[in-house]
């Protein structure tokens, strides 16, 4: 049975690289009917914060992805948090130093620094010259009556080392480039490397997929599980993720972790779509795919050698083709925490005026990118409008004001707030008193919204109603002048 493993460090938020990672995992997992595990490497005591594990499983969710085995769910092969395995990791480092396969070394951080950089000015190895590999038992003796602690290193065999991984091919190191390095720190944890293998060892995983720049730890953890004489997972190595300079994913480029995209207003299944293209292709060269078309598409050997670079245009294009398509009642429910975070909705809204939200939503869904879009192109019809100074100059003159009067009269009397029905009075009027229609449309879509752009101008009048429609209309007209508001905007005077 296929065996994978995420095992991300709760010290910070989840980035976008790493959330590829775990999804290719996912997919991995799932196409194979395999086990798609979570495990937390939080040994790093100092960096690594509760809250910071709370967000990682909550972005993992609003991403899409389930696990089968892992902290929150439980299952055979726990615990799933490396701060609870520690002694798993004694007894293992202890049998590989009854083994003589490490050894403890003694040195200390001054006597590894001044000894590495006297090597480098000779132009030899920098590494571990293996000082402690034989020491002597009154050596010994002598180092811990000093209150020496000391590191376990690993006893590195001069041999040729290959990896078959699955993405980038064979690949062969000479154990000759590699030192004598720890695998459990003076303080009694391990390191990295010897975690990483102990736990892949004792979860059985079958799998290990993850990023590039852990091709180079590759060998180191082939010897340990040799050592261990445990089988070999297979290696799989995904590309780089780079940004649009082709350098590594950072802040400069903008959003980078997963949070920050959830926040910004993006859907968990453009992501999780966009997501799966960046070191990875189709056959037919598709680009838009459900989850279920992604798990039965995927397949490793469609993996990229090369780096895969992360284009926030391409994107927002994809969020656009998903926003559109999604149904409005979703997209109300998701923009919700938006539209109240900006004072557009109460906390619990009338179902009344939030079927009134959802059909403005239908109206402008085309024109959306981002769920932070909605309030900004809906605002209008949740709060009264502010008058930007320079529409007010242009739309809402005097005289402009006058014909909006003589409406406002047609429209008291007007039965129903239909848009067909609206318009047809709006252009009759027109019509009667030799108006231009862009002299009465344009006057009567900033008064009432306080924008000249929008929904259609009588579908929004049909939102907003007969009794606020004139409501906005009358606030407008009982001012001949406006004031300017806090924003730099302006509002009928009060």
């Amino acid at each position: 049975m296929v065996r994978v493993r995420f095992a991300p460090s709760p010290t910070g938020y989840l980035h976008v690289g790493n959330a590829r990672t775990a999804l290719f995992n996912y997919l991995f997992a799932r196409k194979h009917n395999g086990c798609f595990l979570l495990r937390i490497e939080d040994t790093d005591r100092e960096r690594s914060a509760v809250e910071y594990e709370k967000a990682l499983l909550e972005d993992l969710h609003w991403l899409g992805l389930d696990w089968d085995e892992g902290p929150d769910v439980g299952g055979n092969y726990g615990p799933y948090r490396q701060s609870e395995r520690v002694h798993l990791y004694r007894q293992l480092s202890e049998k590989l130093l009854q083994e003589g396969l490490a050894y403890r070394c003694y040195c200390t951080k001054e006597e590894l620094q001044e000894r590495k950089e006297k090597a480098l000015a000779e132009k030899g190895n920098a590494g571990y010259d293996g000082r402690c590999r034989n020491l002597t038992r009154t050596q010994i003796a002598a180092y811990e009556k000093e209150g020496r602690k000391p590191v376990v290193r690993f006893l590195v065999p001069s041999e040729t080392i290959e990896v078959n991984d699955l993405i980038r091919g064979h690949v062969v190191f000479e154990g000759e480039t590699i030192s004598d390095f720890v695998i459990v720190k003076s303080d009694g944890l391990p390191t990295f490397h010897f975690a990483v293998v102990v736990d892949d060892l004792l979860m059985q995983i079958t799998h290990v997929i993850r990023g590039e720049d852990h091709l180079s730890n590759t060998p180191k953890h082939i010897l340990l599980f040799r050592a261990l004489k445990a089988p070999l997972p297979q290696f799989a190595h995904m590309s780089m993720t780079l940004g649009p300079d082709r350098t590594r994913l950072s802040k400069r480029h903008g959003a980078t972790s997963i949070r920050a995209f959830k926040e910004a207003g993006y859907l968990p299944e453009a992501f999780f779509n966009y997501l799966a293209l960046l070191g990875w292709a189709s056959t037919e060269g598709q680009e838009i795919f459900t989850r279920e078309e992604l798990i039965r598409e995927f397949s490793l050997k469609r993996c990229s050698k090369t780096a895969a670079v992360f284009d926030h245009q391409k994107l927002l294009w994809m969020n656009g083709l998903y926003m559109r398509k999604t149904p409005p009642a979703r997209l109300l429910e998701l923009s919700l925490p938006l539209l109240q975070a900006q004072g557009l909705l109460p906390a619990q809204p009338e179902t009344k005026l939030l079927a009134r939200c959802e059909r403005l939503i239908a109206l402008e869904q085309e024109k959306f990118k981002t769920l932070s879009d909605i309030p900004e192109r809906i605002g209008f019809f949740l709060k009264p409008p502010v008058y930007d100074p320079e529409l007010v100059e242009k739309y809402l003159t005097p005289a402009a004001r006058q014909i909006l009067s003589e409406l406002a009269t047609v429209l008291e009397n007007q039965p129903e707030f239909q848009p067909a029905l609206l318009e047809n009075t709006v252009r009759s009027f027109c019509q009667e008193k030799n108006y231009r229609p862009a002299l009465v449309f344009h006057p009567l879509r900033v008064a009432i919204s306080g924008m000249t752009k929008g929904p259609g101008l009588f579908e929004m009048m049909a939102l907003l109603g007969k009794e606020e429609t004139l409501r906005r209309l009358g606030s407008v007209l009982r001012n001949e002048t406006f004031r300017t508001g806090k924003d730099g905007g302006a509002g009928p005077a009060a």
